[in-house]
């Protein structure tokens, strides 16, 4: 198996099986009645045991200024984006089966970003990425009128 090919499945395939499990953690623990702070307190202690667990077998402590700012970065508006799901959960009993594909569309989002910023349409087939958002809209569309 290609490197390529294992870092599709280690970076790509494996999350979103792990991510479509998070959800699903995420309905039942706003269902349980968890207030939102402490639902992202509790997630953050888990996911910092969790980057506890690969320091220890992944033991590269590589770390800049500007490394560390851009973790805070994601940890920030992961937390707002989940944050919010988890309102939307709780307070308007929204549908997890609609919310995640509506959410998930943040595919887009990040493909444009990447192009952008890291001028990743060198590196990508962008005919095919092109047909792949756009079944995204559609698919997202779809859902949000379910």
């Amino acid at each position: 198996m290609s490197p390529q090919t294992l870092g599709i499945i280690i970076g790509g395939l494996a999350p979103a099986i792990i991510y479509g499990f998070s959800n699903v953690f995420a309905k039942a623990s706003n269902d349980a009645g968890i207030g939102v702070g402490i639902y992202l307190v509790i997630a953050g202690l888990s996911i910092a045991a969790t980057g506890g667990v690969f320091a220890l077998i992944s033991p590269d402590g590589t770390l800049s200024m500007k490394s560390g700012m851009h973790a805070v970065g994601l940890g920030v508006t992961w937390g707002i984006a989940t944050g919010m799901i988890a309102i939307a959960l709780s307070k308007f009993h929204a549908p997890l089966s609609q919310l995640v594909p509506l959410y998930n569309m943040n595919t887009l989002v990040a493909v444009i970003l990447a192009f952008w910023i890291f001028a990743e349409w060198n590196q990508v087939k962008v005919p095919q990425l092109l047909i792949g958002s756009l079944l995204i809209i559609v698919g997202g569309t779809l859902v949000a009128r379910a």
